[in-house]
Order: structure tokens, then C-alpha cells, then sequence
């Protein structure tokens, strides 16, 4: 990580009160949530032949991988070349088309099951990634945790995000999700990181609830 962004990382004391908030919080959600889990779980394994649980690698704090969790909710073995492209074009600041409904992403994305598209509608799918908040990998709050390839292909400036751990939610997810840019994503999570505090953490927590009960989180 560049050492701009380094000079940028939240001082200790208010990173330590975020990751108080995230065990606390994260706890609480596992223990409230878990039949949801188990059931959300159990429609991802018959959906299709594949395991319910699904990982991957993604870049957290300090650009160092680690290993996500999510809900399955595309069919396995799939083709992922188009949406490479997809988002490659994005990231290279290019006019990408939208879908129907005005969405940044494939308009007719045939790798996701019809389970999976309801899992990601309503967020259901990410319920695992409370498991990584509480390994210290990811936080509540925070910029979306990227993949190694979409990483090689960010701007210098772009560095910023690795200060803080990825979230769950965060402040793009609020602000408009997939109806933003890919380019946009990138600069709300440098926004982040540069007024990072707990009331702006709680603030985006208090708005992700209603963004997923509209059912924008698709």
C-alpha cells in the first residue's frame, strides 16, 4: 500500500472503537440471524449441484488476501469472461451499458440461479461474511472487498481503500449500489476512508437497513 494511504489509516483509537462495534454487532447478528442463515443456506444448495457456501479470494486491509464467504448463487463452473470484460471496461473509464433498470451490471446474467438472484435482492447471500467480521478480515462498514484482478486495474489513487478493512455494507451501497459506476464505487470508498468515524459508520449501518428492505441491494 502506498504510503499516501498509509498517512490516511484511522487512528488507533478510532479503529479500535469501530472494531469493538464489530464484534459486538456482528455477534448479535450471527445469533439473531443463524435460522435465516441455515435456511438461506439449505435454498442455495438445492438451487443447484454445488456446495451452499461459497469462497473467494478477495483483497482486504493492506491489499493482503483473504478468504470471503458468501451464500452461492450462481450455478458452478461458470464462464465469468463477459462479466470480466463487463467490469474491465468500467474500470478503464469507459461508457458501459446499463440494464433495464438502469443498473450498472450484465443485464441477463444467465451464471445466477433463480434462488441466488432472490439471495442477492435481498443481501441474504452476504449473511456469511459476518463470520470474516469476526476473524478481523472485513468490518460492518467499509469499501467492498475487491478481487485480485479488479485490483490490478485501479488507479494509483484508488490505494486509499486498502487503509481501512473491506465491509459488509458501505458507503456506496447506500448512495446507490449498482446504479453507480464502477469508477463512482471507487471514489465513495476513498470518501470513506478520509472521513472515517464511528458516527459516519453507524450513520451508513442506520441507511443500510431500509436500502435493503426497498430491495435496492440487487
Amino acid at each position: 500500500m502506498p504510503e499516501f494511504a498509509r498517512s490516511l489509516e484511522p487512528t488507533r483509537r478510532r479503529a479500535a472503537e469501530t472494531r469493538a462495534l464489530d464484534i459486538v454487532l456482528a455477534t448479535a447478528a450471527l445469533i439473531l440471524a443463524s435460522p435465516l442463515i441455515a435456511a438461506s443456506w439449505l435454498l442455495a444448495w438445492l438451487s443447484s449441484a454445488g456446495p451452499g457456501l461459497f469462497r473467494q479470494e478477495r483483497l482486504g486491509r493492506g491489499a493482503q488476501p483473504f478468504t470471503m464467504l458468501k451464500l452461492r448463487t450462481m450455478r458452478v463452473n461458470c464462464d465469468d469472461a463477459e462479466h470480466r470484460a463487463y467490469v474491465a471496461q468500467m474500470l478503464r473509464g469507459e461508457q458501459a451499458a446499463r440494464s433495464r433498470r438502469g443498473l450498472y451490471k450484465l443485464g441477463a446474467d444467465r451464471r445466477i440461479t433463480p434462488a441466488g438472484a432472490f439471495l442477492r435482492k435481498t443481501s441474504l447471500d452476504e449473511l456469511p461474511q459476518l463470520f470474516n467480521v469476526l476473524r478481523g478480515q472485513m468490518s460492518l462498514v467499509g469499501p467492498r472487498p475487491v478481487l485480485p484482478w479488479e485490483a490490478e486495474m485501479f488507479r494509483p489513487a484508488d490505494a486509499l481503500r486498502f487503509a481501512v478493512r473491506p465491509g459488509i455494507t458501505g458507503l456506496w451501497q447506500v448512495s446507490g449500489r449498482n446504479r453507480l459506476s464502477m469508477r463512482q464505487a471507487l471514489d465513495l470508498d476513498a470518501d470513506y476512508v478520509r472521513r472515517y468515524s464511528v458516527r459516519l459508520y453507524l450513520g451508513i449501518l442506520l441507511r443500510t437497513v431500509p436500502t435493503m428492505l426497498k430491495g435496492e441491494a440487487s
